[in-house]
Parts: C-alpha cells; structure tokens; sequence
C-alpha cells in the first residue's frame, strides 16, 4: 500500500507509536551512566586487571551491565606524569562517578574536582592526605576504603622477628612520590623498632635502579632484614625487590600476597580485591543518589597470612609451626 492510501487513522496511529517510541530510545541511552577509574599502575598489570574485574563484578551484582545501563572507563598510567595527565583525560570525560585505585590517583583527581563523586579502593591514610575530613564523615565529594593502617607496621616487624629472632637492623622499603603516606607507617615502624630494640632504617628508593643499590649495600650489614611498604611503586617492580632479596639472602616481610606469590618470604595484608568489590557497592549507592559525604570510610575487613615456605628454605629459615598454623596458605 502507497503511503497516500493509508486511511488517516492508521497514519495516526503509526505516528503516535512513533512517538512514543522515540522518548524511551532517548531516556535508556539517557540512563547509561558513566565511571571514569584511574588506576597507578600499568595496563600490563595483572593484579591491576584482576581489581578492576572485581569492581565490575561487584557492579554487575548491583544491576549494572556495560552492555546495558552503563560504560567504565579506565585509565592506566605508572609514572606520576602520566597520573596527572591521565587524571585531566577521566575529568574532561565528565562521568557521573570515578574510582580510584589508591592516595596518588585520589589525590590528582580531587585536585580537579570538588564535585563529581570519587571512591577510592586502596588509601592508607585518608585524613592524613587531606581527602576527607574524617573517616565517619568525609565532608566532601570523596569516600572509600583503607587498605591498611599504619599499626600493622608493627605487626610486620613483630613477624619478622618471630621469623628470624637474631634480626636487630631492619630496613623499610618505599618511594617517596608514589607513597607521600609514608610517614603514616614509618613513625609506627620505628615505635616498634625501638621497643624490640631492633635499628629501623627508612631506605627510600626513587627509581628500579635505586632498588639494588639500596638493598646490596644494606645486606654486607649482618642480621638484617626488610619490610616493604604498601606502594604502588613496589607492586611493579616486586619481582626485583624479591629476588634481590633471594640474591642477597634478605629475610624480607611484605603487604600483601602477590610477594609471596613470586617468592617472596612471608606477606600479611588485607585482600586489596576485596576493597574493590567493596567499592563497587559504594559506587552502586551513589550511583542511585547516595551522596559520598553520607558514606563513611572503611577499613579493612580482610586479612592474609601468606607464607613461602620453599623461600623460608633457600634462606635456611625454620618457620614457626604457631605462624604456618595461622597462615591463610603456605606456598611449597
């Protein structure tokens, strides 16, 4: 049938069917939300890629479909330049929430909005950089979760010498850029250091080569050991750190289980894919209309013990049956 011959009401009525149809194709393409990530470490990452798979897990239990009614877009930069351009890149995107991944990426971000809602997964010391106000209220457009308080620097301490008792001169492991938090666990690592009587050397190291140099000269010393502090700069070089302190025959203590995991000795941490998937429920509720001032900051929920057995051997150490005991998995 000609369009000329359509009786006039069945042109009515396939007009008004257009109609309507037209606003519900422009509301569900209105209701696909947008979250910009950015993430400290390199795309490469395979720790970095299993977080973001658990933040989009946690989304998608939530009701949220990339496929559907919304789009994440991720930033991946290692270096601090990059991280300040990076962040530029998710602000001009203007999403409707962004996450991200620890204090650096939070802290570039947060110095270009004060409005659009961020969500950290992994920050050690929130009020303490001046991302929020307090952690039961944050007071601004930011809100998240703690990775680990800087107590548990003691805690590591503690192992090492239930590890290895005759240590008595420890160094501690950090980047200064890429953890400007580091005075939040080495003022607690140099208490614990003084009353087990044990000399704490803070070994700042600003690139990959500074990493050898540091710990080479520090093992001619004897009765020494390591701990490393939680640090997006020591998560992509662990393989080095870890096999310089295989090399050097370096008791080392770490933050988290991905130490472990290529041999490193003995790791006790919280699960940082835990904080993500708690970040998705954060970014769920926002999303939905919850302000992030009225979201309190979390803290860890989730610890690991993680211990290399086959590394404790190689170094000639008897671990303790009290701590293989309390391990959470024992790598052999």
């Amino acid at each position: 049938m000609r369009f000329g011959q359509l009786k006039r009401r069945e042109f009515i009525t396939l007009l008004g069917g257009a109609a309507a149809a037209w606003p519900l194709a422009a509301g569900a393409q209105q209701n696909v939300r947008h979250v910009g990530v950015l993430m400290s470490l390199p795309e490469n990452s395979q720790e970095g890629q299993g977080w973001i798979t658990a933040f989009r897990d946690g989304l998608q239990k939530g009701g949220w479909s990339e496929s559907r009614n919304i789009r994440i877009d991720v930033r991946w930069g290692a270096t601090d330049a990059a991280l300040q351009r990076l962040a530029r890149e998710v602000f001009a995107n203007q999403p409707d929430l962004i996450l991200a991944q620890n204090t650096p990426t939070a802290l570039a971000l947060l110095q270009l909005t004060t409005t659009i809602p961020i969500v950290f997964a992994n920050v050690a010391d929130p009020v303490g950089s001046g991302l929020v106000t307090s952690l039961t209220r944050p007071g601004g457009n930011v809100t998240g979760f703690i990775n680990i308080e800087g107590s548990m620097s003691g805690k590591w301490l503690e192992l090492l010498r239930e590890m290895v008792p005759h240590v008595n001169r420890v160094l501690f492991l950090f980047n200064p850029a890429t953890a400007p938090y580091f005075d939040y666990y080495l003022k607690p690592f140099k208490d614990a250091a003084q009353s087990f009587a044990v000399e704490a050397i803070a070994a700042p190291v600003h690139d990959r080569a500074e990493i050898e140099s540091v710990i080479s000269a520090q093992a001619q010393q004897p009765n020494s050991g390591l701990i490393v502090m939680p640090d997006s700069f020591n998560i992509t070089h662990r393989r080095e750190i870890t096999s310089l302190a295989a090399r050097y025959r370096f008791p080392a203590v770490y933050p988290q289980r991905i130490y472990p995991e290529v041999g490193g000795l003995l790791s006790y941490g919280n699960d940082p894919l835990d904080n993500f998937r708690r970040a998705a429920i954060y970014a769920d509720r926002i999303l939905r209309g919850t302000k992030p001032n009225e979201l309190p900051v979390q803290v860890p929920v989730k610890f690991e013990l993680v211990i290399n057995l086959k590394t404790a051997k190689a170094l000639g150490l008897d671990v303790p049956l009290r701590i293989q005991q309390l391990a959470d998995e024992v790598i052999e």
